[in-house]
């Protein structure tokens, strides 16, 4: 009896545990999409080296828009009412001052050449979720009151692909917006819920995507090309990729002898210690890995968002 009792509670125990690893749902940050932003005037100009570029100002739209954070507490109450975790989006862009985001840019000791991460870029990475949520909405007249259109995208915070999407329309109504869109989300939700958990499914099983950059600065004597023992330096750090990638699976879609190009790089979700990894972390395991002997070659990691990384040889 004693025994039996034990076989049952450790096969109790089993299946809680595989519940709970199948019922981990990723982390979200709801933002307003860069076209509600753009009919609402929440933008600024953006320098991207030289180009100027509009991107939605964030810190103005939550601070100067009445309905939006009661909006995004409304939609983030429905999904984390499914199993999502929820970033703070607000909170974390005052802390930011994603105002000043377009001065932080990297200069190299020998050209000058400048690398600048948009403000959306520097958030991704402070608040590291999954994926980003977009939401647009907008209000009709009707005979029975106001009825809110929406539309819901997701994207991978690593790559910026499309993974899912939701639209709808409430009935008429005269509640307040942020409820009559809440409602409206609730009736359209399920097949957005379902294309996540299929992204998310795939992410444990593949990886998460990130692209890599290797460059050399202008003042190093060596480049890709140069030869340690028997192989190219370039050799060398794909032999790297193949050993530390999910699958072995990345792409080198382009390069030259100073210039390296990595894409669709599939990286493990948590490293060893069990901490979510990005194309930091994964940069930096290869910069420690090419500062050892007997190459000992000195380089710097630049950051672009989560999913972006460049690995500048030759000095810091």
């Amino acid at each position: 009896m004693y025994r039996l009792l034990v076989f049952l509670v450790g096969c109790l125990c089993l299946s809680i545990g595989c519940h709970a690893d199948v019922a981990k749902k990723p982390t979200l940050m709801i933002l307003p999409s860069d076209n509600w932003c753009t009919q609402r005037y929440f933008t600024q100009n953006f320098d991207n080296q030289g180009s100027t570029v509009k991107v939605p100002d964030y810190q103005r739209a939550f601070t100067e828009d009445i309905e939006l954070p009661q909006v995004i507490s409304k939609i983030g109450g429905v999904l984390t009412g499914m199993g999502y975790s929820l970033k703070d989006a607000e909170m974390e862009i005052k802390s930011l001052g994603v105002k000043q985001a377009e001065d932080n840019v990297l200069s190299s000791k020998s050209s000058g050449a400048s690398i600048a991460e948009t403000p959306l870029d520097i958030l991704k990475r402070r608040m590291k979720s999954d994926i980003i949520i977009q939401l647009w909405w907008n209000i009709t007249k009707d005979q029975g009151g106001r009825v809110v259109s929406f539309t819901l995208e997701a994207f991978d915070a690593y790559t910026n692909k499309r993974i899912a999407t939701a639209t709808g329309n409430s009935k008429p109504t005269i509640d307040a917006i942020p409820v009559a869109l809440e409602n409206a989300v609730k009736e359209n939700i399920k097949d957005f819920d379902k294309q996540l958990d299929n992204w998310y499914a795939d992410q444990k099983k593949n990886g998460r995507e990130i692209t890599l950059t290797v460059r050399c600065w202008d003042s190093w004597d060596n480049d890709l090309e140069t030869e340690y023992g028997d192989d190219e330096l370039v050799d060398i750090i794909q032999q790297w990729m193949r050993d530390n990638t999910v699958n072995s699976s990345f792409n080198l879609s382009d390069g030259t002898e100073t210039f390296a190009q990595f894409e669709q790089v599939r990286i493990p979700l948590f490293d060893q210690k069990g901490a979510a990894m990005d194309a930091r972390a994964f940069a930096t395991a290869l910069r420690k890995y090419l500062q050892k002997q007997p190459y000992d070659i000195t380089s710097k990691v630049v950051m672009r968002g989560l999913g972006e990384a460049i690995l500048i040889l030759g000095e810091k």
